[in-house]
Parts: C-alpha cells; structure tokens; sequence
C-alpha cells in the first residue's frame, strides 16, 4: 500500500544573483508516503510531528500527517521556506497550534519559529534564551525559559516565563520562577509551571510556580515532588505534574494538584515520561531509567481522571508495543481516538511514527525524523 512521492517544490528558487533563495544550497525536498486510507475527518484534518534532532546535530524538523489523503509527508519545512538557510535549528522541543499559526519551539538555537498553519511558511520568530515549552492565553504566548546556557551548572540561575503578543511578535512581560522550568498550565487567569532543577543535579528544584497572568507575578509556589516535568490539565480541574525522580532511589511519580487549594491532593503511584490528556483519560508512557539496574523499564497506563483509577490494562493491547524500542511522543485524535506513539530508536537516527486504534491495535508505523517526539493536531486545510 505504501508508495514514495518525491512531491515538486512549491518555491523555485532564482538562479539569479538577486534571488533571495538559498543561491547555491540545495534545498531538500519533502517525501511522501501513503500510510493509511484517505478518510473524512469532520474537525481535526491532520497533525504536524515535530521532530527534535540530537543535541548539536542541527536536525530539527517538522513533517505532517494529512487525515483526508493518508499521506504522511516528512521534512515539509525547507521546500516552503527556501530563504531559512539554516531551517529550523538544533533541538524541537514543543510544537503547537494556536489560532491560524503553528509555534516551533527550538530549544538549543533560542528560539520560537512561527508559521502559517495552513502552510508552515515563515512568518516570524522570538528569540528567547534556552526555550522549552509555549502555553497560550489570549493574545499572548507564554514561554517556558531556562534563561541561561545549555549545560550542567550546580549554580545555574532560575529561570523565567516570557510573554510575547501573537499578532505582533513583541515581548511584552517576564518573570522569575523556579530553576529550570518545563511544561505549564493555564487556569482561571493563573499559570502553573512545573520546576525541574535538572541542570543542577543532584540538587533538583521540587515546586510549581503559580504566576499571575494580571500582575505577571509569582503568587504561590507549591512543593510538590523532586525533578518535575510534565503537566496536564483534567476537565474537573485538577492539575497532573509528573516527577522524574532521580533515576537512581527516588522514582518516578505523577501527582495531582489541586488549584482551589493550592495543594498536593494525592498521587497516581506511577512512573510517567510521557503524559496526554483527553477527555476524563490520562495515557502515560513511562521509560524509566535506572542507573541502579542499568535498564530501562517501559510500560503504557491508562488513568481514568473521573473515577481515580488506574486501568488494568496498557492502552497497547495488541503486544506490538514490543517492536516500540524507545517510546518518546504521545498524542491522541480526540476526534478518532487513535493514539500516537513515537519511537526515538538509537536517538541518532530516524525513528518511527505509530498508529494505534482507539481499542489499543496497531494500525500501521512510519519513518519519520530523528527523535519524533512532539504532535500537534490542526482542524485547517493543509496545502
């Protein structure tokens, strides 16, 4: 059924010494694949797959998957911006939709790329030093900052969220919260951004920050769990925090918050690396390493976020998850209730995209970049 397409530049450049293109760098074309039947979706027409690229390797890179055609087409980004010469950059490390723009956030080259979504054309980009993930309210983004340099420092300065405006592009407002902070939430005019401290190992940071959207203020700091990372937001309000742990005695966990209280209410007993939300279910993969066994120890959770409780069972229940050497991305079609699990492989090159049904069998994989870990779903026509 698959077939490759080696699909036309959609910007021919110049070879004319006032071209604005990219002179005498080849541009790379994209590559497509068909990957499943062509379908009607009602909402949701397709989803981006960031890729991340390994650390200094310059690989960052965006592909699409079209829910109408069937068609997975990888790399997209160069052919329709030939005039970035050094494309995305190094390390994707959060991809989102929000209104008519799709937002890359490039963590080692410092910045967010922004791009119509109908296309992933360049419209603009916002520098911000050591970026990690992009939350929205409003007119504004707000960017997760580890407002420093890439490395290991036991005295590595907190770090910050930064506000920029949608439409014009423009930082509007920063402020100071916990040491190298990670993935937030947004609820009733308060953000929630989970702490990690992981350049300043062994001594983690262990809060979530509650920041004030009206004043751009800290207005609470929450003790929760060593090493935080992810966040989720549940329909009954709740907030999911995973902890990292320390990979050698203290495990991973996810904990639940509660914002009326300001409170740790409980925690789920499970190791989390990754986490997706939707409707009252929360899907968990954990890929817990130890430096104590030398191994890695994966499983796949299901959490029912209504009735508190763990199901008995992996949301893979085809066995096929054994092929899955390192599950790195999660997402699901809230319209189809397909899940998405990505496979970073060796983590240096290509991994894999699978396709699972809402009952947890596999229904088809694909190559994708190097490290595919971030999706995000679009309800606009891609062209």
């Amino acid at each position: 059924m698959k077939r490759i397409i080696q699909k036309p530049l959609l910007v021919v450049c110049l070879l004319f010494s006032f071209s604005a293109c990219r002179e005498d760098l080849p541009v790379l074309r994209s590559e497509s694949e068909v990957v499943t039947r062509p379908g009607s979706p009602h909402e949701i027409k397709g989803m981006f797959v960031l890729n991340e690229g390994n650390m200094g390797s310059n690989k960052c890179s965006i592909d699409f998957l079209d829910f109408r055609s069937g068609f997975y087409t990888r790399n997209i980004y160069p052919e329709r911006n030939p005039e970035v010469v050094k494309e995305l950059g190094d390390v994707g490390n959060d991809l989102q939709v929000y209104g008519n723009r799709l937002y890359a956030v490039v963590n080692c080259s410092h910045y967010v790329e922004v791009m119509d979504v109908r296309t992933a054309q360049h419209i603009g980009s916002v520098n911000i030093t050591n970026c990690r993930y992009i939350a929205f309210s409003g007119d504004k983004a707000y960017v997760s900052s580890y407002a420093g340099p890439v490395q290991i420092d036991p005295d590595a300065r907190p770090g910050k969220i930064v506000e920029f405006d949608v439409n014009t592009l423009e930082i509007t407002r920063e402020v100071v919260v916990g040491y190298q902070p990670e993935e937030m939430v947004i609820r009733d005019g308060l953000l929630y951004v989970a702490n990690s401290g992981g350049y300043r190992f062994p001594d983690y940071d262990r809060t979530v920050s509650v920041v004030d959207l009206g004043t751009f203020e800290v207005v609470n700091t929450i003790d929760v769990a060593i090493n935080l990372h992810r966040m989720e937001l549940a329909p009954d309000g709740l907030i999911y925090v995973s902890s990292r742990g320390d990979y050698y005695g203290t495990g991973s966990d996810v904990f639940v918050v509660n914002p009326e209280t300001q409170k740790v209410v409980g925690h789920l007993g499970v190791a989390a690396s990754e986490m997706c939300m939707d409707g009252d279910y929360l899907y968990l993969i954990s890929v817990e390493w130890s430096y104590v066994s030398g191994k890695n120890e994966v499983r796949y959770t299901l959490y029912d976020t209504r009735k508190k409780e763990i199901l008995p069972h992996s949301f893979i229940t085809d066995g096929t998850e054994k092929e899955i050497k390192i599950p790195y991305g999660l997402g699901v079609n809230s319209e189809t209730k397909e899940i998405f699990v990505s496979d970073a492989t060796d983590y240096v090159t290509p991994g894999y995209l699978y396709c699972f049904s809402a009952e947890g069998r596999m229904q088809w994989k694909v190559r994708a970049g190097d490290i595919p870990a971030h999706f995000a779903f679009t309800s606009v026509d891609f062209y």
